[in-house]
């Protein structure tokens, strides 16, 4: 008998002994005990327990199966494009010309005066636009000439222009933007969105997140998390260069035949655990075994864009075999057309604080947006092409805005042109799914530091996202801990101007 056919027995003996052992009467003497207190514990703290108000038709036994909403929403899909770091709403989409002319003066006190910032000290100069501004389509929409592909765009678009937020760190403020709360804990806007719809490709997982610029968030894969939902919503992080899940190919000498054997085995001493307990991770955990066996054959084939034409690879500026933020983009696309539910993509270093070239409001942020212009508006007249984009909703933004003065460290000007955060007023836009096309809601002061109409926080954007799927996210709620949670906590309202 050959090394790798003992092996493989090897591997089987292992999983028959589990079974036998967790059929044994020492094994149920043991555990007893102690389960019974579990099962007492998790139904007085509300664990595992279905979305309060029948709002989801909860399986425990098939989490990702596709289920409707409450409501008939116009989205079917979820594709967010967040730019970690916070790109600059002045140099993008918000003219302000009077800004312009404040260009090198001093700050005015008005605008610091019980005021809290990441990195100001004293009294920093105004910096201007740091690019020029045009109107583009019939809507007349503002957009600088550091987006030139976008421009061709905005009439699919809705721009909502005065954003707030009340986190000027950017971990705490990805992880409002993204779960909720700036605390940790929380489940995702991705796994809450899975939790409600499942997913209508079962070899796939429902949330995929892919990310680009070198680095995860500053929140690291909290902002993915499923929190106190069952841990099968979490967001699946993939690549777009070598494989596309860790660890996704059979170890040498394991053959497909086996690997199944092997998942087949340990979920049956799974199901044995569950009878016994009752725990819903248990049925979690099972779900992710088989889905992990699934992923084998279907995430190679859907994460492979070298089958792809070339007038695509052309329209959106991909390199097949490279890590970039325009390969996730299209891989974004090949998801949603493939029954993903949502696919979140991080796009790290849009931190434009001027203390190095790369930090450069003039150097480093204009790389940025070369890197990604091409790549967003080819996913919205590809999406519109196919006809996705009627029932995909794309989000794009950060997590905070940038100053109107220029960021003076430690009091001293940084040595580079940047700005620092700024919580008061940034841009985000939607499109697809029901949104109004050509629109802008919202408006910021003269030079853009306050928002004076339309104001929105991150509930209020939340809380639209899910009215476009269907669901009301005052009702949309998760029992935990002896009281039904949400995403949009006690706040939030849908912003209806947004809706077509």
């Amino acid at each position: 008998m050959t090394q790798k056919e003992l092996h493989n027995q090897r591997l089987l003996r292992e999983a028959e002994h589990a079974v036998a052992q967790m059929n044994s009467r020492r094994h149920f003497i043991k555990e007893s005990a102690m389960g019974l207190g579990a099962l007492a514990l998790g139904a007085l703290m509300g664990c595992g327990t279905k979305a309060s108000g029948g709002q989801v038709a909860f399986d425990p036994a098939h989490p990702l199966a596709p289920k409707l909403p409450p409501y008939a929403g116009k989205a079917k899909s979820v594709i967010y494009l967040h730019m970690a770091g916070a790109p600059s709403q002045l140099e993008l989409f918000d003219f302000k010309p009077e800004l312009a002319k404040m260009d090198g003066q001093l700050c005015p006190p008005s605008l610091l005066e019980g005021k809290k910032f990441a990195f100001i000290r004293g009294v920093p100069k105004m910096l201007g636009p740091q690019a020029k501004f045009g109107q583009y389509g019939q809507s007349g929409a503002w957009v600088s000439d550091n987006m030139p592909h976008l421009s061709t765009v905005v009439d699919e678009l809705s721009f909502l222009k005065a954003v707030t937020t009340d986190q000027f760190n950017h971990a705490p403020a990805q992880l409002l933007v993204q779960t909720g709360s700036a605390r940790l804990g929380r489940p995702s806007l991705g796994a809450w969105v899975t939790y409600g719809l499942g997913t209508e490709n079962q070899n796939l997982p429902g949330f995929v997140v892919l990310t680009s610029g070198g680095r995860n968030p500053d929140a690291g894969k909290s902002v993915w998390g499923s929190g106190f939902l069952p841990s099968v919503y979490q967001g699946v992080q993939c690549r777009s260069e070598g494989d596309p899940v860790l660890f996704l190919k059979d170890p040498d000498g394991m053959s497909r035949d086996l690997r199944k054997a092997s998942i087949d085995a340990i979920n049956e001493v799974n199901a044995q655990e569950y009878a016994e307990y009752h725990d819903p991770e248990i049925l979690s955990r099972i779900s992710q075994y088989e889905m992990a066996y699934k992923m084998q054959i279907s995430v190679p084939e859907v994460m492979n864009i070298n089958d792809e034409p070339q007038y695509i690879h052309d329209m959106y500026g991909t390199k097949p075999g490279h890590a970039s933020f325009a390969n996730n983009v299209l891989l974004a696309r090949k998801l949603v057309e493939k029954g993903v539910r949502f696919v979140q993509l991080f796009d790290w270093g849009w931190d434009s604080h001027g203390t190095d070239a790369n930090l450069a409001i003039d150097i480093g942020f204009i790389n940025k947006c070369r890197q990604s212009d091409k790549a967003v508006t080819a996913l919205i007249l590809d999406l519109k092409q196919r006809g996705l984009l009627e029932e995909t909703l794309v989000v794009w933004g950060g997590e905070f805005g940038r100053t109107p003065m220029m960021e003076n460290r430690e009091g001293k000007q940084n040595p580079f042109k940047g700005r620092d955060h700024h919580t008061e007023a940034f841009t985000m836009w939607m499109a697809g799914a029901g949104i109004k096309k050509g629109f802008s809601y919202g408006e910021t002061d003269e030079i853009g530091y306050s928002a004076i109409s339309g104001k929105v926080d991150p509930y209020d954007v939340q809380a639209t996202i899910l009215n476009q799927l269907g669901f009301d996210h005052e009702k949309f709620t998760y029992n935990f801990q002896g009281r039904p949670f949400r995403l949009t906590d006690v706040k939030g309202k849908v912003i209806e101007e947004l809706s077509a």
